[in-house]
């Protein structure tokens, strides 16, 4: 197959509207490209990196189809806990290298599949087919599938799609035009995400730098080490950071150097400071995913 980047949504703070947009839930794991051709499967990252030996199960059931497509979709694991998509658990997965390793966690705890578009059909190249019809495509041609294969549905109406997925406290929201052709990247306004996000308020107890110059800022939460935040901290910020007393010890703040700190430069506040941060939800690990820091109290970030 010839190396290409999929198609990407673009971010953005609300859905777009009108009777030109569908609507689908986005899901929280690895993009997968699928290459089946003859009962052989190949499977891609989004940088066109093999992940066969990462997910043999989908290999397995992708191999039983008839035909040769190219798909589009996303690995996802459920949580048994909480029935949810967990990206934790799934980087897990991501990380093993092991094959009997692999084959145990796939046996105990298997992916699953959701394919959102495909882009070849035979011979046929649909890429430049409206997303409605390739959408009706996909439909024809997954309506025997069984798990772990799966495809993912299209809803009319955004706001009542946005309001379950806050409430059910899901990932997110992908918005498509329905005329819109397959265009690799983000070189394109036909697809737009919106991500959902928890706010809370922490603690920064340290100020890590890179090459003499204020680069992220380690969080704690109620006496636990919660990660670290570089994203909206601008200039202002980083200047004035830069200025306050760290002459205290990890020992002040953590009973042990969290893992996540190790190997850094890192400056310690002489006094903890509240902020008011964003994220996509608090992990496993018990860290912040994808934190955005909104403010520091007592000083302006202007």
């Amino acid at each position: 197959m010839h190396p290409f980047t999929p198609m990407s949504p673009i971010l953005q703070s609300t859905l777009p509207v009108g009777e030109e947009w569908i609507y689908q839930l986005k899901w929280d794991g690895y993009r997968v490209i699928a290459k089946v051709e003859d009962k052989k499967v190949n499977l891609y990252s989004k940088k066109m990196l093999s992940l066969n030996t990462v997910f043999p199960e989908l290999i397995e059931a992708l191999s039983v189809l008839n035909g040769n497509y190219i798909l589009d979709g996303e690995a996802i694991l459920l949580d048994k806990s909480t029935g949810k998509p967990s990206f934790q658990q799934l980087q897990k997965r991501g990380r093993m290298r092991d094959t009997k390793l692999i084959k145990s966690a796939a046996d105990r705890e298997p992916v699953s599949y959701i394919v959102f578009d495909v882009l070849q059909c035979g011979e046929q190249n649909v890429r430049k087919l409206p997303f409605v019809e390739r959408n009706q495509r996909l439909k024809s041609l997954a309506k025997d599938w069984k798990h772990p294969l799966y495809t993912t549905d299209v809803f009319n109406d955004g706001e009542v799609l946005w309001n379950w997925v806050v409430d059910q406290q899901l990932e997110g929201v992908v918005a498509k035009k329905s005329s819109s052709p397959y265009r690799e990247g983000k070189h394109h306004h036909d697809w737009i995400k919106c991500k959902t996000s928890v706010q809370m308020e922490v603690d920064i107890v340290g100020v890590l730098m890179k090459e003499g110059v204020v680069s992220s800022l380690a969080m704690s939460k109620e006496g636990e080490y919660f990660g670290r935040i570089s994203s909206g901290l601008n200039h202002s910020l980083k200047q004035q950071l830069a200025l306050l007393p760290t002459t205290a010890k990890p020992q002040d703040y953590f009973d042990a150097m969290p893992e996540g700190l190790r190997r850094t430069t890192i400056h310690w506040l002489n006094n903890s400071l509240k902020a008011a941060v964003t994220g996509l939800e608090v992990t496993t690990a018990g860290q912040l995913r994808h934190p955005k820091l909104i403010s520091i109290e007592g000083i302006s970030n202007s």
